[in-house]
């Protein structure tokens, strides 16, 4: 009786607690608070964590989780730190969401120097509701970075300059008037080009977190 105790105890003290959303790891599930301030894909709703990649920039590193909840929409998981810390959420949008949302004229003008587009919404459909916002001014233009299929938490990346440093991309950024809703445009060297709508929330709207069994 007391060997299995001691077994059960040394289970028990060894098993992972996820206390903070920067803990996360592939097969960790998340659980939303159903707040009607969130999108409907993400009330109340379960998300288990897929794949773990960094974006790297010149003066830092940021973490993405990669989602996967009861449907089929990409979303996404980082962290917003700034005075304090917020959760962003990234929804992928396809090009016939950007030309139901945006004039897609007023769209390119994202690209031209010197990165000062403003963009005004002209309706949603059932994917970009509540996650899009009426405005967006420009942020950020062409700033480089580089993907990788990697965490660097645990990972160590390549070199910024050296030799297999990632998938290069230009980031250009636009934010809504009180900056709780944005815009995330991923151009990649090959020409593609990836678009985001994201949502700023705070770490409550994570009620509950669970590790990987």
């Amino acid at each position: 009786m007391s060997f299995l105790k001691k077994i059960f105890n040394k289970e028990t003290q060894t098993q992972r607690k996820l206390t903070h959303v920067n803990q996360l790891l592939v097969g960790d599930i998340i659980v939303l608070t159903d707040s009607f301030a969130l999108p409907k894909a993400l009330q109340g709703q379960q998300f288990q964590v897929t794949a773990v990649n960094s974006y790297e920039y010149e003066q830092n590193t940021q973490t993405e989780w990669a989602l996967q909840g009861n449907d089929e929409l990409a979303i996404f998981l980082s962290l917003e730190i700034d005075d304090s810390t917020e959760l962003k959420f990234s929804l992928k949008v396809e090009h016939d969401d950007i030309e139901t949302l945006f004039n897609l004229d007023n769209f390119s003008q994202i690209f031209d120097e010197p990165g000062q587009a403003f963009l005004n919404r002209q309706r949603d459909n059932e994917v970009t509701s509540t996650w899009s916002s009426e405005q967006y001014q420009q942020s950020i233009f062409a700033k480089v970075g580089y993907f990788h299929r990697k965490d660097h938490r645990s990972e160590d990346l390549s070199s910024y300059e050296g030799k297999d440093c990632g998938e290069q991309f230009e980031l250009y950024t636009l934010y809504n008037e009180d900056q709780s809703k944005g815009l995330d445009v991923e151009v990649w060297q090959d020409g593609d080009t990836d678009v985001f709508l994201t949502l700023f929330r705070p770490l409550t709207d994570i009620i509950d977190m669970y590790p990987a069994s």
